[in-house]
């Protein structure tokens, strides 16, 4: 399973710039890498492991802006085509994670 956060803030003020950091941070600091700029995913082992997540991510929403977040299965990540330019690159492989209760 994977999540991927994609988001939109503004950026206009001073404020709204640290905001914007500390969202990414906070992703960051949680396992997530970013995709392309405003994309961010994070592989987890299981559906119940993603609701975690997904709970806590809702609990650091920026009070503006827009984010979303979508869950997609190894399968459907593994179907997706990427490229860089006109370069078809391989999707990156899911990691062994090793996950402690």
């Amino acid at each position: 399973m994977w999540i991927m956060v994609l988001f939109d803030l503004p950026t206009e003020t001073a404020q709204e710039k640290r905001n914007y950091a500390q969202f990414r941070k906070k992703l960051q600091q949680n396992g997530f890498e970013m995709f392309q700029f405003s994309a961010y995913m994070r592989h987890c082992p299981s559906r119940e492991f993603a609701d975690k997540y997904i709970s806590y991510l809702r609990k650091i929403l920026p009070e503006y802006g827009h984010v979303g977040i979508l869950c997609i299965t190894d399968k459907q990540f593994e179907m997706m085509e990427i490229f860089y330019g006109r370069k078809k690159v391989t999707s990156p492989e899911t990691g062994i994670q090793l996950t402690m209760f």
